[in-house]
């Protein structure tokens, strides 16, 4: 018998088929969770969930017989919960938030609206998620992995995290933990479409589809039942028991547990009412799961009596997004439970094996219009034609486009990591390069002479006076220097002790005009300032070419000296960290002044600990206006200028592109608590090494959760109080360091940061303000 074939457009069809089909990556078994729990049997329980029906999605948590708000009061996606800690990622992965369970105040210990996070796995104390756009897995508090690896999945237990590769889905462990390892080793080569971890054991659907859970099976935690392929829709993993939903029927079914029954009783399900789970999460000895029949918390196990609904809000079973839903569709009354600010796509649990599409038969394949040769030809040509352009059109764009961003992103590289070392000490003020197109138009220097409206208040003196107050500008009387010159003490007839500031620059030079400029805009800067944390103009003097600027005298000189790495006498005030805080606080709020309430508002451009003077009550002013600038309101949030500044606390986008923002500013500062927090000097040198920035030294420590090792010996361990208040301007110091300015906070929110770390050190609660 004589077979005809099938046609060619059903064979075409049949064979993209199953090349989707077979190239299809798995989905995982939970892509994100709404519900957390904490799971520290020697502490209360707290389970949170994400709330429903409401415009913003934000968290709600039962803890010790009562419900707790949660703030900041965002939209969060997905939420985890570790020993004493959960952690929430905010709507759209840009922001990571973690708290306590004790003071429940809010951390945030990640930002960025390029790098988003997706996969939020929190373990004992650990936090992982995965960068949505490299698949790549970062950690805090905790080893991460080989930057090399991505990961389709992640999760975190006892002193171990563990992820599903991307190009192989085998299951790689890290943490150093000897169980993570003895994970791995059991998984060795097996290909997993999900994993899901507890204290001590992991597990997850193979490709196949069946249920497999290796680690310690002390308690029976592995001993999972006869189940058939792809029969779980979802896990959650204990300290020692492990639970499952069924796939046909919604019903949670446990095991391990030792002696302690881990699943919720049949009673207690019949008198609840309860018969489907949308997820469930696990801690020491408990389950809690969120119900299908009313999005309610329901908890059972250690702590809970059989069955415990929680007085908690109604729970979105998943995130809000606005993007539209896969093949699995979206989820019940998902307008209503997202209040109309998205849609909650239904779980698809695990991808099942994708149905190929058969050949139509020749009896079923439809009638096609027969063309003759000539039509048949021209069109195939024009079809080619047309889509042959489109495609190497395409093609010559993505080149020239990865081109780009490789060779700028080289060139930003090169030319701030491989710039020129500055010689050491103080750091010199220098002059960097700039683009050799004109300023832009908006930027303005203000110019004040005399005449200036503005320095009413600034007193005029003779030259002759301020020699006779400095003792002829004596060697001895000398004290320092800054952008515009040479600083000497001195003592005016009325007693008052100043400070003037002499420019060592005369009319015969060429530099006579660039001093010119940095005079006038010290003295126009200053003039129009009060405020307790900037140094006070007394006045000035311009005789010929002498151009003098008097200040009040600080007698307990500078940041920078006090933290030099010899100590000297009278520096022992700043061996405490709350006087530390102080300063750093006091010397944000001056910044804060300039940049919001000056006017017009004002960027310093030099920020550093030389410019961070302390009077006689050790009160921090902020010094040295000679590189400031001063615009309107908009122009200080983008100007175009020549890079100015001292190397080591320089803002390298602006040293890059000479994009002037107050955000600049706030790198600076960023330098200056490093340093206050380290007691290194911007630029410092190690032995055998080349020179290394504070940013370099201590930033990596600090994001890997190695705070500890890089604090100033000298001032020793902190207390108690001290802690966390220590924790949080790290970590403000970490954001404020950030290479790329849109992600750095601006200097209000990093005021609200410091004031709240004032408060922890002097042993009070701050207010829950935390800049997201």
């Amino acid at each position: 018998m004589t077979t005809t074939p099938p046609p060619l457009s059903s064979a075409i069809t049949f064979l993209i088929t199953f090349l989707i089909a077979a190239s299809s990556p798995p989905l995982p078994l939970v892509a994100s969770s709404t519900i957390a729990v904490t799971h520290n049997p020697s502490s209360t329980t707290t389970v949170c969930g994400i709330t429903a029906g409401k415009p913003t999605q934000s968290i709600q948590c039962y803890h010790n017989n009562r419900t707790v708000p949660i703030s900041p009061n965002v939209s969060y996606e997905s939420i985890s919960g570790g020993r004493d800690l959960f952690c929430g990622l905010r709507t759209g992965g840009f922001s990571l938030i973690c708290w306590d369970t004790t003071t429940f105040l809010p951390k945030r210990i990640y930002f960025s609206h390029t790098r988003p996070l997706t996969g939020l796995a929190v373990g004992t104390s650990q936090i992982c998620a995965i960068q949505a756009n490299n698949g790549v897995a970062i950690c805090w508090r905790f080893q991460s992995p080989d930057g090399t690896l991505k990961f389709r999945a992640i999760t975190s237990g006892g002193g171990f995290s563990c992820g599903i590769l991307e190009n192989n889905s085998r299951v790689i462990c890290w943490g150093g933990s000897e169980i993570g390892a003895e994970i791995q080793r059991q998984f060795g080569n097996l290909t997993m479409l999900s994993l899901v971890a507890g204290e001590s054991h992991a597990c997850g659907l193979a490709t196949n589809g069946y249920l497999i859970c290796k680690g310690s099976n002390a308690s029976g935690q592995l001993n999972a039942p006869s189940l058939l392929p792809f029969d779980i829709s979802g896990l959650a993993l204990g300290s020692n028991h492990s639970c499952g939903i069924l796939r046909k029927n919604g019903s949670v079914i446990c095991w391990g547990g030792g002696t302690k029954r881990s699943e919720l009783s049949s009673d207690a399900a019949d008198t609840l009412g309860l018969v489907s789970f949308e997820a469930i999460e696990a801690g020491s000895g408990f389950t809690c799961g969120l119900t299908t029949r009313n999005l309610s918390l329901v908890c059972w196990g250690l702590g809970f009596s059989s069955g415990t609904v929680l007085p908690l809000a109604k729970v979105i079973p998943g995130p809000c997004i606005q993007s539209s839903c896969s093949s699995c569709g979206v989820f019940p009354n998902s307008d209503s439970l997202c209040a109309g600010s998205g849609n909650i796509c239904q779980s698809c649990g695990n991808e099942l094996p994708i149905p190929v599409l058969l050949p139509q038969s020749p009896a079923s394949a439809p009638r096609s219009q027969v063309l003759p040769p000539s039509v048949a030809k021209k069109r195939f040509f024009l079809a080619f034609g047309i889509v042959g352009s489109v495609g190497g059109i395409a093609g010559i764009c993505t080149i020239v486009y990865w081109l780009w961003r490789r060779g700028f992103c080289i060139f930003l590289h090169k030319k701030f990591d491989h710039s020129l070392q500055p010689p050491f000490g103080d750091g010199s003020n220098v002059p960097l390069p700039s683009s050799n197109g004109e300023k832009s138009q908006r930027l303005r220097r203000q110019r004040s002479g005399t005449s200036s409206k503005h320095i009413d208040r600034a007193e005029e003196f003779a030259l002759i006076e301020l020699s006779a107050a400095t003792n002829n500008f004596s060697f001895e009387n000398k004290i320092g220097g800054g952008s515009f010159g040479t600083v000497y003490k001195g003592k005016l007839p009325d007693g008052r002790e100043v400070a003037i500031k002499r420019s060592e620059i005369g009319a015969t030079t060429k530099k006579f005009q660039e001093k010119e400029i940095e005079f006038d805009s010290e003295l126009a800067s200053l003039s129009r300032l009060h405020h307790k944390h900037l140094v006070e103009l007394v006045g000035f003097c311009k005789e010929n070419d002498e151009r003098l600027l008097v200040y009040e005298h600080l007698g307990n000189g500078s940041l920078y000296e006090h933290l030099k790495e010899n100590d000297r006498e009278g520096s022992n005030i700043l061996n405490s960290w709350k006087m530390r805080i102080k300063i750093a606080l006091e010397t944000a709020r001056g910044i804060e002044y300039l940049h919001n309430y000056a006017v017009p508002p004002i960027i310093h451009r030099d920020i550093k600990s030389s410019n961070i003077l302390l009077d006689a009550n050790w009160t921090a002013k902020v010094s040295d206006f000679g590189f400031s600038l001063m615009g309107s309101e908009s122009d200080t949030k983008s100007m175009s200028t020549k890079a100015v500044g001292t190397v080591g606390y320089i803002d390298p986008e602006y040293y890059v592109l000479n994009i002037l923002t107050a955000k600049s500013d706030v790198y600076g500062l960023g330098v200056v608590l490093l340093e206050l927090l380290t007691g290194k000097r911007a630029m410092f040198k190690v032995e055998g090494l080349d020179p290394v920035r504070v940013v370099e030294y201590a930033g990596p420590r600090i994001a890997a959760g190695e705070l500890q090792s890089v604090l100033d010996k000298r001032v020793g361990v902190p207390n108690a109080n001290e802690a966390e208040a220590v924790e949080v301007v790290a970590y403000t110091a970490l954001k404020c360091v950030n290479l790329e300015g849109n992600e750095r906070p601006s200097i209000t929110d990093v005021v609200v940061n410091l004031e709240r770390a004032m408060a922890l050190s002097e042993g009070g609660i701050s207010s829950t303000k935390f800049f997201v």
